[in-house]
């Protein structure tokens, strides 16, 4: 792969066209006139969990991602935990954006005239959808990574249109000192908006997944993961900035801001299923983009004894973990579906799944970074600016945790953060077997790089 496919595959995890829908508005709630800055200081967090991963890109190769890289500083344990943290990560993600695809395929097609809602409707769209992402991760990286990189792009381009547009529609009032001063914004309200914003990064360090794929994986992947994540930085402040300068205060109360936007500055009526289907295209692509990650690491696992090793085995013919992609597609199908019948709307599951995930990168990330000060102390390396980045990851991941914990929100997401626990502790458990009863597995956890992966199985 190259760079760009690289580049692809970590903003189709970031998926920023969903972001741009939804997060700007829910920051500005509580960040008013600040929201861009809770935007830029999100990127500023991001990047130093980035740092932290490009420090170990550079010199190790893997498909173990950051699972490979904590056991260089934190040992089998550590390595151990941060997989399985990334795995319920990357599956929340990729199940919760399953829904969010599934909720504007169907406001796609019913703008289109065919009345595509209902229980039926979500059911068998999740599970075309869902196939249809497995396939193309199956088929190989190179192709899954071109489809999420069209479908991004395809979504971006539609949102920049409209962003452009609306700028250009404002015209003296897009200029608006009131965010630049960000007036009438508080720290804790901008302080709780970067929270949001935190959330509309996670994923964006996958492209370190593909070090057995990747062309001179030691540079490329480390641009991929910090060059992705300042472009989707940048995008997300000047899509903050022109959705307040146009909305206003209605920013607020707007149930679907872009589509607000849209009708607001008089777009042509062919736009708004253009814009739904970009929207929807977004949420495909980073279904794709995790069930990647989630391939190569289990991948790992395998080859390592950690899980059953026909699970460490490549299909003959595409050379993918096609094993652990089914599984894992079915699986995010199949509890999609259980929480459809179960009542639920699909936003509804987006939203619970995905918070439920993104505790998992919240502790990978924090994992990452330190062991990425313990590997450099060790290594006698120079790492005054690790021990800066690291120390500004882990200290606001805890204050991510924290802040979606108190004050006790409602129900389901007062019950969301025990649901992560109780996982974790049901992967721990295999760790523990393992250490009592294969102590020689335990010993091989994160020492498989590419050179110990070459053809096929």
């Amino acid at each position: 792969m190259s760079g760009p496919e690289l580049a692809a595959q970590a903003i189709a995890n970031i998926a920023p066209s969903a972001v741009i829908a939804f997060t700007a508005a829910a920051i500005f709630l509580g960040a008013g006139n600040g929201t861009i800055y809770a935007f830029g200081l999100a990127t500023i967090v991001i990047l130093c969990v980035g740092y932290c991963v490009v420090v170990f890109a550079r010199k190790h190769a893997s498909a173990g991602s950051l699972y490979t890289y904590v056991s260089k500083g934190l040992g089998p344990a550590g390595a151990y935990l941060a997989g399985a943290t990334l795995l319920i990560g990357c599956f929340g993600i990729a199940a919760a954006s399953l829904m969010g695809s599934v909720s504007y395929m169907s406001q796609f097609l019913t703008l289109l005239g065919v009345p595509a809602s209902g229980l039926g409707w979500s059911i068998g769209l999740a599970i075309v959808l869902g196939g249809l992402a497995t396939l193309f991760t199956i088929r190989g990286i190179r192709l899954s990574a071109r489809v999420s990189l069209v479908l991004e792009l395809l979504s971006v381009a539609i949102i920049l249109v409209l962003l452009i547009s609306a700028l250009v529609w404002a015209g003296p009032g897009a200029w608006d000192p009131a965010q630049l001063l960000a007036e009438g914004s508080s720290f804790q309200g901008i302080a709780a908006g970067m929270v949001l914003g935190i959330l509309g990064f996670v994923g964006f360090s996958s492209a370190d997944a593909l070090g057995r794929e990747a062309k001179n994986p030691y540079k490329a992947i480390p641009r991929a993961i910090m060059w992705s994540a300042l472009t989707v930085g940048i995008l997300y402040v000047f899509a903050a900035y022109t959705q307040i300068a146009v909305l206003g205060d209605d920013l607020a109360t707007a149930a679907s801001p872009l589509e607000s936007m849209s009708e607001l500055i008089g777009m042509p009526a062919w736009f708004a299923p253009v814009l739904t289907f970009g929207v929807a295209a977004s949420f495909f692509a980073v279904v794709v983009a995790p069930l990647n990650v989630i391939g190569r690491i289990v991948y790992v696992m395998g080859k390592e004894g950690v899980v059953h090793e026909r699970f460490g085995r490549t299909h003959e013919r595409h050379l993918t973990p096609h094993r652990v992609l089914l599984a894992a597609g079915a699986l995010a199908v199949i509890v999609d579906i259980v929480f459809l019948i179960a009542g639920a709307e699909p936003m509804e599951i987006l939203v619970w799944v995905n918070t439920w995930g993104t505790y998992g990168y919240m502790v990978a990330y924090a994992l990452v970074a330190i062991a990425c000060v313990v590997y450099t102390q060790r290594a006698g390396m120079r790492n005054g600016l690790v021990w800066v980045c690291a120390t500004i990851a882990v200290a606001t991941m805890a204050y991510v945790f924290f802040a979606n914990v108190f004050p006790v929100p409602a129900f389901p997401f007062n019950v969301i953060p025990y649901v992560f626990i109780v996982c974790v502790l049901a992967a721990l458990s295999r760790y523990w077997y393992l250490k009592a009863r294969q102590p020689e597995v335990i010993a091989r956890i994160g020492n498989t790089e590419t050179s110990a992966m070459d053809g096929v199985g």
